[in-house]
């Protein structure tokens, strides 16, 4: 079975949020739900200053302390490796969202459960294993793929770039950035 990542290239990415509609199109989110957002960064001094766009989402750790702390269940990592949310389970507690460490979780103001970015299209129904934040991005700034797979389009972007997790080894995260 596949093990799924994101590659997200923070020199690429130009915070135009068409990642962030397409996620909402597709998970059909209320306007005030996103499953990604978005921190700046300031290197540099004046007049050299720079500023990078940093998008954020579920990192979808392999040692996810969301699911540790889920009173119900709810929070768990399914067979697939992909950190879930059982909606008929979640009591709308938000220990998940106090225990994230990167803050990715939302509440549905409609349900009061607690949601966040899911890899959306992994089981398309043609098989396709994509993102729709990836297939829209205008810039290529995302890849999604098989992180053990060596030959994968992701593999190979991660050893180019030596991309690496945001915070490290810290949750041992399957998104990785390249900064």
């Amino acid at each position: 079975m596949a093990r799924y990542g994101m590659l997200i290239n923070t020199k690429k990415c130009v915070g135009c949020y068409t990642c962030v509609a397409a996620c909402q199109r597709q998970n059909n989110l209320l306007p005030s739900e996103q499953f990604i957002r978005f921190e700046e960064r300031e290197t540099g001094v004046y007049p050299t200053l720079n500023v990078e766009t940093i998008p954020l989402q579920c990192m979808h750790c392999e040692d996810a302390p969301c699911a540790a702390v889920c009173p119900t269940g709810a929070a768990h990592i399914g067979t697939d490796g992909i950190v879930q949310v059982d909606q008929g389970r979640c009591i709308g507690c938000k220990y998940c969202m106090a225990a994230c460490p990167y803050q990715v979780r939302v509440v549905n103001e409609e349900t009061g459960t607690v949601d966040k970015c899911r890899f959306c299209t992994v089981s398309a129904n043609d098989g396709t294993a994509m993102c729709s934040c990836v297939e829209a991005c205008p810039t290529g700034a995302r890849i999604f793929g098989d992180l053990d797979d060596p030959d994968s389009e992701i593999s190979k972007a991660i050893a180019e770039t030596n991309a690496q997790p945001i915070a490290g080894d810290l949750t041992k995260s399957k998104v990785f950035y390249v900064r």
